[in-house]
């Protein structure tokens, strides 16, 4: 009778940033189907999201995908449940307006590779700094990327999962690397982003290292770590004219209110990181411009060339942020827009 190892992986109560939890299930004869993965429980007590004297929370599975690293392996995404089966108030999941996947994402996640002895960035001498920002960027050579055999055994696992991931690179800061994940759908993109990131940490945990997620773990003339949002509907992919994006992208500074809704759900700690400088808006300004890397929302050049048929990308969202919220947030304001939807 064969046996496989479910690794149920969910989202926790930690504040103001919720962390990921994990734990192993052995079921006999496994199918490999969602459908076949049983409801669990877990202490909720022990992950901020219960009391002890009625500390039961529900796991339920929503996402599942090999598991390369281990064999006979499976990695299970899933939603946390109140004991009556509502959504518990840390499932980010359950406010995605999706249901039929119109809204499509890709995730750029940035993030520090971090040596917990020094507690600085990998490449980070234990005394000092490292050379300026410059040669880190999508760089080659040991003088200039850190920790490259980590990220390519995660890029491998990612892939061998079924994951969408599109692609890495070293980033403008030593130590600093990212991934991107794209789908169709926004809940599949949460759930691959997340899942993405359990490997990251499982493989970095392996070499020791630590994975830094902080918007702004540097301060100084180091750039901060963002999520960036890059996102269409039908709307957007078959718009066809440049009205129906400006309608779009003003519909996301509409007010103080709206920028803040949005602001609030992009990570914590981002004050520290919009500055205006690094590639990024301020915190307190809103603005978007085509190929603007400066700006709030930027509007690819690509979709400019397709005439005005494409996405655009927030750049606001911090590493640290929950894509599910992320994208549960977009997808309210760009359906407040008013503009025509097409036929």
């Amino acid at each position: 009778m064969a046996k496989s190892k479910l690794e149920y992986i969910w989202l926790d109560g930690s504040e103001p940033t919720q962390g990921l939890r994990s734990k192993t299930k052995i079921v006999k004869d496994f199918s490999g189907a969602l459908e076949d993965c049983p409801m669990w429980s877990f202490d909720g007590s022990s992950t901020n999201q219960a009391e002890g004297g009625a500390s039961d929370c529900l796991l339920r599975p929503v996402a599942i995908y090999p598991d390369p690293d281990r064999r006979a392996g499976f990695l299970v995404m899933c939603e946390v449940l109140n004991a009556d089966g509502t959504p518990h108030p840390t499932n980010g999941r359950a406010t995605i307006n999706d249901d039929d996947a119109d809204f499509w994402f890709g995730f750029e996640q940035e993030y520090f590779l971090w040596d917990l002895e020094t507690n600085k960035p990998l490449g980070f001498p234990a005394n000092g700094y490292p050379r300026p920002q410059g040669p880190y960027y999508c760089s080659v050579g040991a003088g200039n990327a850190y920790g490259r055999e980590v990220i390519e055994e995660h890029l491998d696992l990612c892939i061998d999962a079924g994951l969408n991931i599109e692609g890495i690179n070293a980033e403008v800061a030593a130590g600093q690397w990212e991934f991107q994940v794209f789908a169709k759908g926004a809940h599949e993109a949460g759930d691959q982003v997340w899942v993405a990131r359990y490997l990251l940490e499982r493989t970095a945990e392996k070499y020791g290292l630590g994975i830094n997620w902080h918007c702004k773990p540097l301060q100084g003339d180091w750039n901060g770590s963002g999520m960036h949002a890059n996102f269409s509907n039908s709307l957007l992919r078959e718009a066809g004219s440049r009205e129906v994006y400006d309608t779009v992208c003003q519909a996301f500074g509409a007010t103080p209110d709206v920028i803040k809704a949005h602001i609030e759900v992009y990570g914590e700690d981002n004050h520290l990181r919009l500055t205006g400088l690094h590639e990024t808006q301020s915190i307190d300004k809103f603005s978007y411009g085509v190929s603007d890397r400066g700006a709030s929302i930027r509007i690819p050049i690509a979709t400019v060339e397709n005439g005005w048929k494409g996405w655009l990308e927030d750049r606001r969202p911090n590493s640290a942020a929950d894509p599910y919220k992320v994208a549960a947030r977009i997808i309210r304001t760009v359906r407040s827009a008013d503009v025509m939807q097409p036929a």
